[in-house]
């Protein structure tokens, strides 16, 4: 209990326990539980088909969980399904614009959709536009738009009702570099003057960086959840990466003289050891292998996912590709 003149305990923008979602056989997420804090940026890390847009589904009321409870803006996603769709905003993976209407009136049948205030319409999309630098091209039919702009039309349009949570589903995906950095920008502006919660999916490392806290999610589990920060100090370890005239005796030597277990990574012999920096001196006097060269890296998210889950966010997604292909191949038979 909190002390006289201590802030007030806020109720999560998202509270999830044991929530589970089944395709006859598939378990496409498998009782996963945490909490989203009201705004913050909350991101969910993890390979194609691990179970992330199935669970934004499910908490966007568009998918009956299978078992397990969810509130969204403290409404239960099964039993007061209106209330929670008023609450959030919704931008998917797959553009839902329409492509022969403008940008304005795409807007306008969202407000319409949403039973706003029609006096209030016009003052909120001008805000919305300008936010995201659209609001020169409102005339503009989308079907003229490039990938960028059509993802941050999406955004506004997913603002126009002022949300309590906006749902992002791979917002970024498909997009250069560049477009990808201009629409975090979007984001993070977007926190600062809309008061919101923003929940998003990625598979990619560097936009989770951004992140108040992350949720990295494999094969329908939650496996651990924490500030990107507190994730990579949890390893402990530098990622020593070299190249040498012989990888394979390099290998044997590291682990015969030095104890140490390496594998190849991206071409490269690749050691997990406390402090690199250090240990670079000791490797170069007592390998026994000719070093071509070597890099140091402090631990990374990527680091992050192979120390949880022992494999790479790419072997992962193959391996979900994979698993779903031969679901798909049972189920036809």
């Amino acid at each position: 209990m909190g002390g006289i003149g201590d802030p007030p305990v806020l109720a999560p923008a998202v509270d999830v326990h044991g929530l589970v979602k089944r395709y006859g056989a598939l378990t496409a997420v498998d009782g996963i539980s945490f909490d989203v804090r009201p705004g913050e940026i909350f991101g969910f890390l993890g390979p194609n088909g691990a179970g992330k847009s199935t669970t934004i589904k499910m908490l966007c009321t568009l998918a009956n969980p299978s078992a397990g409870s969810a509130r969204v803006a403290g409404h239960d996603v099964e039993t007061e399904r209106l209330d929670v769709r008023r609450n959030i905003g919704l931008v998917f993976q797959d553009t839902t614009l329409d492509q022969y209407l403008t940008a304005e009136q795409n807007l306008r049948f969202h407000a319409e959709l949403y039973g706003m205030d029609r006096a209030t319409v016009p003052e909120r999309m001008r805000q919305v536009l300008e936010m995201v630098g659209l609001w020169e091209r409102r005339a503009g039919k989308v079907r003229t738009f490039s990938g960028g702009m059509q993802r941050r039309l999406e955004i506004a349009r997913g603002l126009m009702h002022s949300p309590r949570v906006l749902f992002l589903d791979e917002p970024t995906v498909g997009l250069d570099p560049q477009t990808r950095s201009s629409i975090w920008s979007y984001i993070d502006e977007l926190r600062e003057r809309e008061e919101i919660t923003i929940f998003l999916t990625t598979h990619y490392m560097d936009e989770a960086e951004n992140c108040d806290r992350i949720a990295i999610i494999d094969a329908g589990r939650l496996v651990v959840l924490d500030t990107p920060d507190a994730l990579k100090a949890s390893i402990g370890t530098d990622r020593v990466q070299i190249a040498t005239e012989d990888d394979a005796a390099a290998i044997t030597a590291l682990r015969q003289r030095l104890g140490l277990d390496a594998e190849m990574h991206e071409g490269l012999v690749t050691i997990a050891v406390p402090d690199g920096h250090h240990f670079v001196p000791r490797l170069f006097a007592e390998l026994g292998v000719p070093i071509r060269s070597v890099q140091v890296a402090r631990p990374s998210l990527d680091d992050v996912f192979m120390s949880y889950t022992g494999r790479t966010i790419r072997d992962a997604e193959a391996t979900a590709v994979d698993g779903m292909r031969t679901f798909i191949t049972a189920s036809r038979r």
